[in-house]
């Protein structure tokens, strides 16, 4: 079984904080085998990741996390982005497209842009895989939703840290039963469910501070713009 983390924010997101290298040498101190990092609509970090990850003994998976207008979906094992806005069922039209998987992060988790505040359990039910065990929770209500609805489904299940600082990399892994280390042997064990879910909980102090940092992020950038 290998160890895969599946929702990593380098700085290309806007609430992210830490560089490519710094992931990757944080993912290669905590023993995973592979990672993908998911920025926010933005897809170049993820790509230097893929490219990068061997020097640290790691297999990079490309990926971003889509804003879908129903919510954040991710992309696994795709070269291209997918412009955000788009309707749920394009979004996953588009991801298949290139090829890839299509995979709901915490879609119980409304306020943290989950789906299920606008699309139903049928069109839930669509997709490649549900993220049942997201690190930044609360109580553990939205990830115990999300896991009885891909068990009562039979769909495939997968874990992320959802880090947004390099630190948090590998709190939450997708052991991933795959034939080979290959990004396409990964994936297809993924697509097949050959996976089980372990992770704790990012401490609440660190969630406060990732959210702080997205936060002031923004604002900087939207003041930027301003004077553009």
């Amino acid at each position: 079984m290998l160890s895969v983390e599946l929702h990593v924010h380098s700085s290309l997101s806007y609430d992210g904080r830490d560089p490519v290298e710094l992931i990757l040498e944080q993912a290669a101190a905590v023993g995973l085998d592979a990672i993908a990092i998911t920025d926010h609509d933005e897809i170049d970090a993820s790509l230097e990741a893929v490219e990068r990850a061997s020097e640290y003994g790691l297999i990079g998976i490309p990926g971003i996390e889509i804003s879908s207008k129903a919510g954040h979906v991710l992309g696994m094992g795709i070269d291209e982005a997918i412009p955000p806005g788009l309707s749920y069922d394009e979004t996953l039209e588009r991801i298949r497209d290139q090829g890839g998987l299509a995979i709901v992060p915490h879609p119980f988790q409304e306020s943290r842009h989950g789906v299920m505040a606008r699309i139903s359990r049928s069109e839930l039910a669509r997709a490649d895989a549900i993220e049942v065990y997201n690190s930044r929770l609360l109580t553990g209500r939205a990830n115990r939703q999300a896991e009885r609805f891909a068990e009562s489904r039979d769909l495939p299940m997968t874990a992320g840290s959802d880090a947004h600082i390099s630190e948090m990399v590998g709190q939450a892994v997708t052991r991933v039963g795959a034939n080979e280390q290959s990004i396409g042997a990964i994936l297809e064990a993924i697509a097949d469910g050959r996976t089980s879910v372990e992770g704790k909980r990012t401490p609440w102090h660190i969630s406060f501070r990732q959210a702080a940092g997205g936060a002031k992020r923004r604002m900087k950038s939207r003041v930027a713009e301003l004077f553009e």
